[in-house]
């Protein structure tokens, strides 16, 4: 396996509305985060309080950005479907 210099780093800090949010996205993500797919990127995350904070590394902007992006829709999905759990409850 290549050893790449990450030489593209972004941290995102994301304020969920409540507990379950913030813990239905953390749950989800981990896996992701324990086993990545490529090489190109790095991912951690953190949780401060109310917020989850999410720091990317990557080899370079476009692997930053795919990597940005793709975690981005699935907080957003998953925030989605606890919304739409909260309110048929």
């Amino acid at each position: 396996m290549m050893d790449y210099q990450m030489k593209a780093k972004a941290t995102i800090r994301l304020k969920f509305s409540s507990e379950k949010q913030l813990r239905a996205v953390v749950d989800a993500l981990t896996p992701e985060v324990s086993k990545p797919l490529a090489g190109r990127a790095k991912v951690a995350l953190e949780r401060q309080d109310a917020f989850l904070v999410l720091r990317v590394e990557a080899r370079d902007t476009v692997a930053l950005r795919s990597t940005l992006n793709a975690y981005l829709r699935w907080v957003g999905s998953i925030v989605n479907v606890v919304e739409v759990l909260e309110h048929s409850a």
